[in-house]
């Protein structure tokens, strides 16, 4: 078993395909995500023409909150499916079922035309979408975790959110091209849609791609040792609780600062910060070059010195740095926005270039996708899917700008509390003890 396990690793094919099989459907994920935020001022007057500004931006806000409450549902079913049946097979079951929603959303009439039942059809999108997005990330972590070597595990995973990001770059680069070749009017009389309309192509592609992966080699190992789960939900709850609580600390810390940065940031530079969304958009896709480029050397900074230091760096620099980024974006120029942005990026990229592979190590085999995805799931829908509608609905109660700064600190508090916790995983076997004596054919463990 070990033998099979190191050549499926050091073949430089196997490896490249994994890595773009992992990542691929996660951009497809972002892009359709992103470009819902990104079109938020379009998509309220499309759908919620009759209410004032703030109200209908407030109504969108409130329908890409109800996406993050169906994650955890969407968590449980492909957890399930992922540790019982394989995670090639969720990796593509995900992607299908984003790409459905998106595509849905790209072709519902506006309001004008069949009126209340636009916005309602707009919400069963969402909740396709969010059923999907529950399964994303749990599958993608777990298997490029499991196919990374033991020493790369933190650069391996951190594809995932090259991907990620990758989506976003390539959202807000639409959405700019979008208003910089259409005008307003065009854009409404149907423009808006064409953003939505190419997630088809790209979901083909990513599809095509993971049909052609095997499985990872530790779930193999799991089939050969006859330990699947029967019911590896119920087993999260039963034996890796403490793993699982851990997990949505980490989450709520990457997943907030990630909505703040990638999603709210653009919205609250055109409403608040008065910047026109052609400059907002720019801005975003110069965030998401600095992510792309800092990324994965979080990742291999993390194997190198570990999880812990990396995540606790970057918990004390958003502790630390929120409120000046903040009062330096709003100092009315575009070079103090954009040192603003880039430095909000490089924080978040930090985080991002690392979790993944920390809350993979955390959980066995068995256990680990359904582990990820509800725990991951939970985060966003508890805290990060309502951020942008907090954020939006406080500054319009308080008339208070600065509101963004203070939830990104304590997202900072959560972060490095929730770190402090956790074992050092760096390097560590992926096949848990319980992965190997959970069986009946084997009694002696693998660590």
């Amino acid at each position: 078993m070990a033998t099979t396990l190191a050549d499926d690793r050091t073949t430089q094919k196997g490896l490249r395909r994994s890595v773009i099989a992992g990542s691929i459907g996660v951009l497809v994920h972002w892009f359709d995500w992103a470009v819902y935020a990104y079109m938020a001022t379009t998509v309220a007057d499309i759908f919620f023409p009759n209410q004032d500004g703030t109200a209908s931006l407030l109504s969108v806000f409130a329908v890409f909150a109800i996406a993050f409450f169906v994650r955890p549902l969407g968590s449980v079913i492909f957890g399930h499916l992922g540790d019982r049946f394989g995670r090639k097979k969720t990796l593509s079951l995900v992607i299908i079922s984003m790409a459905a929603g998106t595509l849905l959303l790209g072709l519902i009439p506006g309001y004008d035309t069949i009126g209340v039942m636009a916005p309602i059809l707009l919400v069963v999108a969402r909740i396709i979408q969010g059923l999907a997005a529950g399964g994303e990330f749990g599958s993608a972590a777990a298997f490029l975790a499991e196919y990374s070597p033991a020493k790369r595990r933190g650069l391996g995973t951190s594809a995932i959110e090259v991907g990620s990001v990758l989506g976003f770059l390539l959202a807000s680069f639409v959405v700019w091209a979008l208003h910089a070749t259409l005008s307003e009017e065009a854009i409404i009389a149907g423009g808006w849609r064409i953003p939505f309309l190419l997630t088809v192509p790209l979901a083909l592609v990513g599809l095509y791609i993971r049909l052609k992966v095997e499985d990872t080699p530790e779930y193999r190992a799991l089939e050969e040792l006859d330990t699947i789960p029967a019911s590896p939900v119920t087993e999260v709850f039963k034996s890796n609780r403490k793993q699982f609580f851990q997990t949505i600390g980490v989450e709520t810390f990457m997943n907030c600062t990630f909505y703040v940065v990638l999603v709210y940031l653009l919205t609250y530079q055109e409403e608040v910060v008065g910047l026109h969304p052609d400059q907002a958009a720019l801005l975003s896709t110069a965030a998401s070059l600095v992510a792309i480029a800092l990324i994965p050397l979080s990742g291999i900074a993390s194997d190198r010195v570990g999880r812990r230091p990396v995540l606790l760096s970057a918990a004390g620099m958003l502790i630390v740095g929120a409120v000046p980024l903040f009062l330096l974006m709003r100092q009315g120029s575009e070079s103090a926005a954009f040192a603003a942005t880039a430095g909000l990026a490089a924080i978040l990229a930090i985080i991002l270039g690392t979790h993944s592979a920390t809350v993979a190590e955390l959980f066995p085999t068995r256990t680990r996708q359904s582990g990820l995805s509800m725990a991951y799931a939970i985060a966003g829908a508890a805290f990060a899917g309502t951020l942008p509608y907090i954020n939006t609905w406080l500054i319009s109660a308080t008339d208070d700008p600065m509101i963004p700064a203070y939830t990104l600190i304590v997202v900072g508090i959560v972060g490095l509390l929730t770190v402090l916790t956790i074992p050092e995983t760096k390097g560590t076997d992926l096949l848990h003890e319980s992965d190997v004596s959970a069986g009946s054919r084997v009694s002696a463990p693998v660590r």
